[in-house]
């Protein structure tokens, strides 16, 4: 089912107004969207925007501060039990035991949701086969790769067929290829069995494959909608251009060809129509002065960059601003 046609369901997920604070600190400002049924939904944020703090609130391990969030008409807060029996949920921690077999640990999982006796005996094999594991099903976890491990996490959350599945930073330490099985495996959940699901994430990649996005940035929301349709709000291509004197050369461009053209890493950026031809017009009137320039089109980046007026830092890229957990 598509985002399009869930649409005219109720929302599955839906925040209004939810804020949360660390003492002084804002870690959510006022957030509000709502995630259709069959949705696959992700928030994208880079660290320290409020997506981990939003997360532990949506699966009942911390009270918001103002504001609602509520999972299939149930309120987090107030009816933490009965959200519960409706996720299922997928932390970036490990949380399997590698010395039990897979097997194992989903019986011990079954067991905290009340299932017991032959039922959780087939749900197990059940959901192991779904997530390619049914052969490896009485091995130990320590002889599994970092993927398998991941779609053994994947088993415990589906095992008691929750409605919709919460993902942490889902593919942190996996190769190409498990990240590739496991959206190829989200997908299939999504379109076969009809769950949603919402994923945290800092990767650009990865949010080009949701259906639709929430961009955060220092708790709050700055974009809500398909990666396509949020990449078109830019309205043209994206340059970039490096010069000795960034600064002169962004203020001159802007008296002459108007437009908000920014410095940014040191770097002219200016977003404009047919960019090419632009490029052709700025080099001709500022001879000599460009020393290398690109154009491309908008990516999920721009969108952020655009949004907020700076660029999307994670811990791996100095200069990060977000303060928010």
């Amino acid at each position: 089912m598509s985002a399009a046609s869930s649409s005219v369901n109720p929302p599955v997920i839906e925040l209004e107004n939810l804020s949360h604070r660390y003492g002084e600190r804002a870690a959510l400002e006022g957030v509000s969207f709502a995630v259709n049924a069959a949705e696959i939904f992700g928030l994208l944020g880079p660290n320290g925007s409020g997506k981990t703090t939003l997360f532990r609130i949506l699966s009942t391990l911390m009270l918001p501060s103002s504001g609602s969030a509520r999972v299939m008409g149930f309120d987090a807060a107030q009816s933490p039990a009965a959200v519960r029996r409706q996720i299922g949920v997928v932390f970036q921690a490990q949380s399997i035991d590698v010395k039990l077999t897979a097997t194992e640990n989903l019986w011990h999982q079954g067991h905290l949701y009340g299932m017991s006796g032959a039922p959780l005996d087939r749900r197990i094999l059940e959901v192991l086969e779904h997530v390619g594991l049914g052969d490896r099903a009485r091995e130990r976890i320590q002889t599994f790769s970092g993927g398998m491990q991941r779609r053994v996490e994947l088993a415990k959350g589906l095992l008691h067929r929750p409605s919709v599945l919460l993902l942490d930073e889902p593919t942190t330490g996996l190769d190409p290829g498990a990240r590739r099985d496991l959206w190829q495996y989200l997908k299939s959940l999504r379109e076969h069995e009809q769950v949603t699901v919402l994923i945290t994430t800092h990767l650009m990649e990865e949010a080009e494959r949701c259906d639709r996005l929430a961009i955060l940035n220092e708790g709050r929301l700055v974009a809500l909608g398909t990666p396509a349709a949020l990449k078109s709000e830019i309205g043209g291509d994206v340059i970039l251009l490096e010069a000795r004197d960034p600064e002169s050369l962004a203020q001159r461009i802007g008296e002459r060809f108007g437009g908000s053209p920014a410095v940014l890493d040191g770097k002219v950026r200016l977003e404009r129509e047919h960019g090419h031809r632009f490029l052709t017009d700025v080099v001709e009137a500022f001879p000599g002065e460009i020393e290398a320039m690109s154009v491309s089109k908008p990516t999920l980046e721009d969108v952020f960059i655009h949004r907020t007026g700076h660029r999307f830092w994670t811990d791996e890229q100095p200069g990060q601003s977000g303060a928010a957990a």
